[in-house]
């Protein structure tokens, strides 16, 4: 009986094959979405956590309930004021990494 050897991918091998290699377009929108997508389940986690509903966490930041919705749902791009009112609103905090060639950049 023949044995068949099976390989395996990384991740990083499948996401370079079936999305695009780090750099080009397709990989940048992917990981744009995927950033957006993580947000916008923080923001979910940390409302419920305070056991807010879209419509208070809106009313504390000032926009509609919608705005809440699809902030939570990745279905738009918020602007960078809007996110810190929303976790400002929340008490809770950010914390940003800035990554060049991958050397994290700190500010002294």
């Amino acid at each position: 009986m023949k044995r068949t050897e099976i390989k395996s991918y990384s991740l990083e091998e499948m996401k370079d094959k079936y999305i695009g290699k780090l750099g080009t377009l397709e990989r940048e929108a992917y990981e744009y979405e995927l950033r957006m997508e993580m947000l916008g389940k923080m923001i979910k986690a940390a409302r419920l956590e305070r056991n807010l509903t879209q419509e208070q966490l809106g009313q504390l930041v000032g926009v509609q309930k919608s705005q809440i919705s699809k902030l939570e749902n990745s279905s738009n791009s918020a602007t960078i004021d809007t996110v810190f009112k929303v976790f400002k609103a929340l008490k809770a905090d950010i914390h940003f990494n800035v990554t060049i060639e991958n050397q994290y950049l700190q500010l002294v």
